[in-house]
């Protein structure tokens, strides 16, 4: 697989992490570095993580993994949507829903990664042995996601300021949230 397909494979999976960092930012509306970094780390680390995983257990038990990973992201991400809806309609005195969180943050991670398991067995697929030749494609993947994620929270504060005041952000987010499962769900399934 040369760097370009790499960089485009990367762009794709990290699609998710911009999604959903730029539902954080809107829903923060304020520029925080160590929590923007967080979530980027956490988003590099599990996109590159999870080929990796996919790849290690290929062998092993992958056909099992396989039949569930999808279920698994849609129900992660249906629930924090759902827990997202909830929260916008709550009192403004109520505790929202709140990406800052670390705990949220590495549900988030998994969540918009464990697709990437089915990269790491094509990536045994096509004929990857050894971990040398997985590093550039998982660090590129890695760098992918940590970027695209600081963009989507830089683009959610930007944007996100005008948004709170006409919209609910933590409304939009679950849906989103929610979709992105039910995309996930569709591209599986294969209807």
């Amino acid at each position: 697989m040369s760097l370009l397909d790499t960089t485009f494979l990367a762009l794709a999976l990290a699609m998710d992490c911009f999604t959903v960092s730029i539902i954080s930012g809107v829903i923060i509306h304020k520029y925080i570095l160590s929590i923007i970094l967080r979530m980027a780390i956490l988003f590099g680390m599990f996109q590159a993580m999870m080929p990796f995983i996919g790849w290690l257990c290929t062998s092993y038990f992958s056909h099992h993994l396989e039949s569930v990973d999808h279920w698994i992201a849609f129900s992660i991400l249906a629930f924090l949507g759902c827990k997202m809806i909830k929260d916008s309609f709550n009192s403004e005195e109520k505790s929202h829903f709140n990406p800052s969180k670390l705990i949220n943050q590495l549900l988030f991670a998994v969540a918009t990664s464990i697709d990437a398991l089915a990269v790491g067995i094509s990536f045994a697929c096509l004929g990857y042995k050894s971990l040398a030749q997985l590093t550039l494609p998982l660090v590129v993947i890695g760098v992918c996601s940590f970027v695209m994620s600081i963009l989507g929270n830089v683009l959610g504060v930007m944007c996100g300021k005008s948004i709170v005041k006409r919209l609910k952000p933590e409304l939009i987010g679950g849906i989103i949230l929610i979709l992105i499962g039910f995309r996930i769900l569709y591209e599986h399934i294969g209807f």
